[in-house]
């Protein structure tokens, strides 16, 4: 049985916290957490031992999983890899480049499995183009969230943002040639909204805008590639799939268009979403990449590259709004 301490049980640990419960193969030997009313709580709530120390809980356990604070993400990691222990940490993966770097250096020499919260790669939206053929050349992306004073500690580009830069890398087998980025500050001391270009080396371009002061949610992400045009909606759990020529798929719309070049045939095909809780998929993967001795699906490395664009995109807003 996988021993496994979460560390940090704020709004999203207590998630973390009714998953882990319900995980084969895994136990929960406690938690740790600094606010004494907020633990006291999760322990009478949970029935969980919770631990003084997180030193204690390190070494009570197989691994633990990080849901602190970001500034915080970096002190823990290290010490549970320095025992031997694997990590599973909440995105992003540390406070700045130097402490990222660090983790990666250190997990590599451990030889540890180390997984980063990049949930989104879990969203049944996105798993449903799982053996679709992906190699997009214009992507474009709209993540807008209503404020709220919680997560306001780091900028839009490290709360929203970088979900996208994920998904984005993992999707286009190239290197980043150049970022163009614009932010504003409007409720916090910290970018609220940002709208950023990526060019990549391939030829590939990505629009991203993100914001945390709209009046309305908005999670989707468009991609184009040759022949084909694929939207995905995270928040509503929706994929939509527009190619030439009739696929192979079920539950495909198809018609007939007359275009210079001949008659054109159009797919529409909606993949069949099947319902999931990604929280706790991305656990479970996290799970089974220590009993298998497999690699996550995200990487301490995937978390790294995330981080490293994002600080770039937050460095490049500094500097515009120098001028």
């Amino acid at each position: 049985m996988l021993k496994i301490g979460v560390l940090g049980v704020g709004h999203l640990g207590k998630f973390h916290l009714n998953n882990w419960q319900q995980i084969e193969g895994a136990e929960l030997v406690g938690f740790y957490d600094p606010g004494e009313e907020n633990a006291l709580a999760v322990s009478e709530k949970y029935q969980l031992n919770r631990y003084q120390d997180p030193e204690e809980l390190i070494d009570a356990c197989d691994a633990v999983d990080i849901v602190a604070p970001t500034t915080s993400h970096f002190a823990l990691a290290k010490s549970a890899i320095k025992k031997g222990k694997h990590v599973f940490v909440e995105k992003p993966l540390a406070n700045n480049m130097e402490e990222a770097r660090e983790l990666v250096k250190l997990a590599k020499e451990a030889n540890i499995k180390f997984q980063v919260g990049h949930v989104e790669r879990f969203n049944p939206a996105f798993l449903a183009l799982q053996g679709y053929t992906i190699s997009p050349m214009f992507i474009e992306v709209h993540r807008l969230s209503q404020f709220n004073p919680r997560g306001t500690d780091v900028s839009v580009i490290l709360d929203l943002m970088i979900h996208d830069i994920d998904i984005i890398l993992s999707l286009v087998n190239s290197n980043v040639k150049s970022i163009s980025a614009n932010g504003v500050a409007v409720m916090s001391d910290t970018p609220d909204i940002a709208n950023v270009r990526m060019e990549f080396d391939n030829g590939c371009v990505a629009n991203l805008t993100s914001s945390r002061i709209s009046m309305k949610k908005m999670r989707k992400m468009r991609l184009f590639q040759k022949d084909a045009y694929i939207g995905i909606d995270f928040l509503e759990k929706k994929t939509e799939i527009i190619r030439l020529n009739t696929p192979t798929d079920k539950n495909v719309f198809t018609f007939d268009i007359e275009t210079n070049n001949g008659k054109k045939t159009i797919a529409i095909a909606n993949p069949l979403i099947e319902d999931g809780n990604a929280i706790k998929m991305e656990l479970e993967a996290f799970a089974k990449s220590i009993i298998n001795n497999t690699e996550p699906p995200v990487t301490v490395v995937d978390g790294f590259r995330a981080m490293d664009i994002a600080h770039q995109i937050l460095e490049k807003i500094g500097n515009q709004n120098a001028l």
